[in-house]
């Protein structure tokens, strides 16, 4: 008999919430279609979510389900939970009639679940990807029955099945890898001063309340050590910061930014959350940080994947609690000590995972095809 041609690929790709889990869900998404362009791709995420928007930017088709994460601040809010779960799971049930997948891949975030959980019920093979040095709940139930887990760091064997992991960092959005524009003109982008020390803060797609709030308190003490800022604030209360930015020189202000190789190759020293993926950027960009874990993550991962680099001296750290007053003395000891801000530099980059989004894609491609 004359071999059969290999049924295309018809992958769903699971999660979101945050940019955490929607940038390396697209890189992902990117690197499969290079690998294998006549596949078809259909993310599936939460409605609401930053994901229906930044998804359809990059090319692809999203669908949304009804569902809600757990509200751990208060708990009345979750008691429509169940009845969410169930019809998230009966709009899965029709999106894989009509899409009919034969592999699933799962990011992170509540809407993975119900979707991962279906297709292992079916029996399509699950792919994956835990981007935080301590894993969710909803993965560590998932990987119990995945096809492959991927991980962004080494040690997740006290969450997974050891045989099923494979370690491949964070897929990295693609211009942040590539990098390849010069400071000088980076910092043009954004209307600063070449040769002037610029400190580039990011809350995380979604902000940073303290972060913010300590950033606000020292724009002028900033503009007297002769510092630039490229400031991202994320959506909440972004037009009180940036009325409050409007009167100094050397600040630019935005909610989000969308070109982060520009603001990466811009700066000199990085304040940011810990989240795994701005961790795997800031590694692959190769720049001193001081990191303010999120203190409500869930396990409190953030403050698990900052401690990675803190032990290593690739990075300092500071307590949420802590940072309105201890983020200006930091940021000055570092401006008088080049050689700490020198080691920083050198011993993140050893943190930096290249070409994860490519060895995800290729694993995935193969384990499908030896089905």
């Amino acid at each position: 008999m004359p071999n059969q041609a290999p049924t295309p690929l018809r992958i769903i790709i699971a999660g979101g919430g945050t940019g955490g889990h929607i940038f390396p869900a697209i890189a992902v998404a990117q690197a499969i279609q290079k690998l294998q362009p006549d596949a078809t791709i259909l993310f599936v995420g939460a409605q609401g979510k930053m994901e229906m928007e930044k998804v359809p930017q990059a090319g692809y088709e999203i669908v949304g389900l009804t569902i809600a994460g757990l509200n751990r601040q208060n708990i009345f809010k979750n008691l429509t939970l169940p009845f969410k779960l169930i019809k998230s799971f009966i709009q899965v049930k029709t999106i894989f009639n009509q899409f009919k997948p034969n592999a699933v891949f799962g990011v992170g975030g509540y809407s993975s679940f119900p979707v991962l959980k279906y297709a292992q019920a079916k029996g399509i093979p699950t792919f994956i990807h835990e981007a935080n040095a301590f894993a969710g709940k909803a993965n560590q139930w998932l990987g119990k029955q995945a096809t492959k887990i991927f991980t962004g760091t080494k040690g997740m064997e006290a969450f997974f099945p050891f045989k099923k992991i494979q370690i491949t960092g964070n897929p990295v959005r693609q211009n942040i890898a590539e990098g390849g524009i010069a400071k000088e003109a980076a910092l043009l982008q954004f209307g600063l001063l070449p040769n002037h020390t610029t400190l580039l803060i990011i809350g995380g797609s979604l902000g940073a309340a303290s972060i913010n709030q300590a950033i606000q308190q020292n724009l002028q003490a900033f503009e007297k050590m002769g510092l630039q800022l490229i400031w991202q604030t994320g959506k909440p209360n972004a037009a009180t910061y940036n009325t409050a930015a409007k009167e100094f020189g050397n600040v630019y202000v935005d909610s989000f930014i969308n070109d982060m190789s520009a603001a990466y190759a811009a700066a000199d020293l990085v304040v940011s959350r810990s989240g795994a993926m701005a961790v795997a950027e800031i590694a692959m960009s190769g720049k001193g940080c001081i990191f303010v874990p999120y203190p409500h993550a869930a396990e409190d991962h953030q403050t698990f994947n900052a401690e990675v680099l803190v032990k290593e001296n690739a990075a300092q750290m500071i307590a949420d609690k802590n940072v309105i007053i201890e983020l200006l003395p930091m940021i000055e000891k570092l401006m008088a000590n080049k050689n700490l801000v020198n080691e920083m530099e050198t011993k993140i980059k050893t943190f930096a995972w290249k070409h994860a989004d490519q060895v995800i894609a290729a694993e995935i491609i193969h384990e499908i095809a030896s089905k």
